[in-house]
């Protein structure tokens, strides 16, 4: 049953409680855990990938099977519909067409004697996590292959853990094909992210790796991060509903179910100032959850992180969500437009009545790898930055350098580094640089 909370002090405790879910006890034991994993695929290579798939897949693989082969991809596109192959094609375009507008360009700028600018460049090799387990996500292929794509990453490393069978879900392979991706390899968890942080005779060491997973893929993310870039430390997922009496209760209900179908500890969260929306939708959730084909699992994360708070207005309804700070935000209000100005933290805001969450998962375009757990307040979904670095151009004339030389100078001494202060009056006052005595000279 969605609990129903009416005090604003409580619904900031549970708001709080909610957005901290990821950091239980179990933590310090699987990152014990997680530094094994990946110092063992570091010493030891395809080796310790083939025997951690073993035990943890229980899939036995040889060298040769870590690769998926063409065959099997051709294979796949005789698996699934062509309506799922349309459908994965216009995600692709829209997904593309997005994010060419997200690409960053190289700019330089003329002032006088100086010139200055930032030169975008991508990295040589991303690496792509896919989840398996619960469910197969397509989408996730196409949400971070297609950015890396439109960057211009070179070679595109894809991993994803081996089914029951040892096969890989074919629109998975499919929806990699419409990517561009060929290159893809059947190992998860936190070894895969170690072959792709160190590399291993088959799997290539690869400069950025993106893509959610389970905690063991999270905590190997942020133990190799510096070794290589990541996109984000991603945890379970959630979704935050405002909305006014203008909704419609079963809409609301549905868009609450289909964030907690994902994972039992996934969040779904109603705030709404209409108290009679807030029992209906309690009772729709209810409803909808009888017979549910994951009926289990999403009764579990409605139980534990399911929540439908009632305010006095909207704007207090945007200050609690810009507390939380969630990844996914629907505005299921009257004049979602208007609202939006009190938005300032969410991974991704959706507007309006028409416009469900799994729209942004699957095909508007924009990024569904989105900051959690409050990550919101500072960070921002995948895009095609993630896959490239800038550097910045720096040029002065020798005019330009003598009229900051004193400045520089002044720096410099400041901060005790006389030869960061000599490296301008080399250039700029050679005949009057005094000889410095040191300590040998004595």
């Amino acid at each position: 049953m969605l609990r129903i909370i009416n005090q604003l002090a409580d619904a900031r405790v549970e708001l709080q409680r909610i957005c901290e879910r990821t950091h239980d006890e179990q933590v310090v034991h699987k990152e014990a855990t997680v530094r094994e994993i990946l110092q063992t695929v570091q010493r030891n290579g395809d080796e310790a990938l083939l025997q951690y798939t073993a035990d943890f897949d229980k899939q036995h693989l040889t060298v040769d099977q870590l690769r998926i082969r063409g065959s099997e991809i051709d294979a796949a596109y005789q698996q699934v519909s062509k309506e799922l192959i349309d459908a994965i094609r216009l995600a692709c375009r829209n997904i593309e067409r997005f994010h060419r507008k997200r690409l960053p360009t190289s700019w330089v700028e003329f002032e006088g004697d100086v010139v200055l600018g930032k030169r975008y460049h991508p990295v040589d090799k991303a690496g792509i996590y896919v989840p398996g387990g619960r469910a197969a996500y397509p989408s996730t292929v196409l949400m971070n292959a297609i950015p890396a794509q439109v960057a211009g990453v070179e070679r595109i490393v894809m991993v994803t853990p081996p089914g029951a069978d040892g096969a890989i879900n074919p629109a998975v392979l499919v929806a990699a094909q419409e990517a561009g991706v060929s290159e893809i390899y059947r190992v998860g968890g936190a070894q895969a992210i170690a072959a792709l942080a160190y590399g291993t005779h088959t799997i290539p060491a690869v400069d950025v790796i993106t893509g959610p997973g389970n905690i063991y893929v999270t905590l190997a993310k942020k133990q190799v991060f510096g070794t290589v870039g990541i996109d984000s430390l991603a945890g379970p997922s959630e979704v935050l509903i405002i909305a006014d009496r203008s909704a419609d209760a079963t809409h609301v209900a549905t868009d609450l179910l289909a964030q907690a179908e994902h994972d039992p500890m996934a969040a779904a969260i109603l705030i709404t100032p209409d108290a009679i929306l807030a029992e209906r939708v309690a009772a729709e959730v209810a409803r909808q959850l009888e017979g549910h084909p994951r009926q289990t699992l999403t009764e579990k994360s409605i139980a534990n992180y399911g929540v439908a708070i009632v305010v006095d207005t909207l704007e207090t309804a945007a200050e609690l969500s810009n507390q939380f700070a969630p990844e996914h935000l629907e505005l299921e209000v009257n004049d979602p437009w208007s609202l939006l100005e009190s938005i300032r933290h969410a991974g991704a805001v959706f507007l309006g009545h028409a416009t469900p969450e799994a729209v942004g998962d699957y095909l508007a375009g924009p990024n569904h790898t989105l900051p959690t757990s409050g990550a919101a307040r500072y960070a921002s979904p995948l895009s095609t930055e993630t896959f490239m670095k800038h550097s910045s151009l720096i040029q002065y004339s020798p005019r330009a350098l003598s009229e900051v030389s004193d400045a520089i100078a002044r720096l410099t001494e400041a901060e005790g580094l006389p030869s960061h202060g000599d490296s301008v009056k080399f250039r700029t006052q050679p005949q009057n640089l005094p000889r410095r005595e040191s300590r040998d000279d004595m």
